[in-house]
């Protein structure tokens, strides 16, 4: 396995300085692919904006051909300005509750992502967290540069560092001590060598920043929390094959961390997802008790962990409706 591992990461994992922009807008227009991005979002105001502003201003606008053809935000609910400011800075803002109504939303990353694929209309789906802080074009292109140009490959994650403390300069080290990606390397991490070290080789197995074919997408189950990026990605193995998948380095991820306690119940939707896919057996006890000390000692709080998937897109009716139309 390991032999097969290192075969994968010879040649399906780059950079994203190896497919410059003028060769992926070449491809793009010969072969008509269309491409969208689609940006989940939940209060993020303070960083969505400048986002969407980087994609229009490199990826969209003043180039012979657009490399992204449509960009759109997602808004889960957000209690702030999150849908005027991606609107303002030029984005299509679609409210996840507006999106197949009959089935009532819930909460979770993985539902938005889901819903998502009803209203973006691209060949090619490129996700992109919308927390990210001194965003770079190539978060973009790097990903969606394999599915432009190797009509082979059909998922394509980002690799970065991850600093915790801040950006290098501001206090974070890339490839030093000081990483984020907490649930990756404790949970994720493990268990993905354990049950499926094919999976091995990727170093962002649980980031937010992927790029799949439609094709695909449509035929996978979402778990509707965390576990979405984990679940995706096994699916995928088990769909199309290893030698499909694809990572490239884009540089570094600057983004917000969680508390210990956020990671917690990440770590609970991780291993659900997991188990679920190890076994597809009954779940005992879908909940996570975790503690927090009060005036009068430690105090319990129980948590939800992610229960719920989506099934397959291609078997939903407006889909298929659509598809025809």
């Amino acid at each position: 396995m390991l032999e097969e591992v290192e075969r994968w990461l010879a040649g399906r994992s780059w950079a994203a300085a190896d497919r410059p922009l003028d060769q992926l807008l070449e491809r793009k227009r010969a072969a008509g692919t269309t491409v969208s991005v689609v940006l989940p979002a939940l209060d993020e105001e303070a960083t969505v904006g400048a986002i969407v502003e980087v994609i229009r201003r490199e990826l969209m606008e003043g180039l012979p051909v657009p490399l992204v053809d449509e960009l759109i935000v997602i808004d889960s609910g957000s209690g702030d300005a999150t849908a005027e400011v991606a609107q303002k800075a030029g984005a299509r803002v679609v409210h996840r509750d507006d999106i197949l109504p009959r089935i009532p939303a819930l909460p979770g990353k993985g539902e938005v992502l889901w819903r998502s694929l009803l209203v973006a209309t691209g060949e090619i789906v490129c996700f992109v967290d919308a927390d990210l802080r001194e965003f770079s074009a190539s978060f973009v292109s790097g990903i969606v540069g394999p599915l432009l140009t190797d009509p082979e490959v059909q998922f394509v994650k980002a690799m970065y560092d991850r600093p915790f403390g801040g950006a290098p300069g501001q206090g974070g080290r890339p490839g030093g001590a000081e990483q984020g990606g907490r649930v990756t390397e404790l949970v994720a991490r493990p268990l993905l060598n354990l049950h499926w070290p094919q999976l091995a080789g990727f170093v962002q197995p649980l980031g937010g920043e992927y790029a799949v074919r439609r094709s695909l997408l449509e035929r996978l189950p979402f778990p509707v929390g965390y576990g979405v990026e984990l679940g995706l990605l096994v699916d995928a193995l088990h769909t199309v094959g290893l030698d499909a998948l694809a990572q490239v380095d884009v540089g570094v991820r600057v983004h917000r961390h969680q508390d210990g306690q956020a990671l917690g119940r990440m770590a609970a939707a991780i291993y659900r997802t997991a188990q679920v896919r190890l076994s597809r057996g009954h779940l005992v006890r879908p909940e996570l008790t975790q503690f927090e000390r009060g005036p009068e000692g430690f105090v319990p709080h129980t948590y939800p962990v992610d229960t719920e998937e989506r099934p397959p897109m291609l078997g939903v009716k407006e889909y298929a409706l659509r598809r025809v139309a």
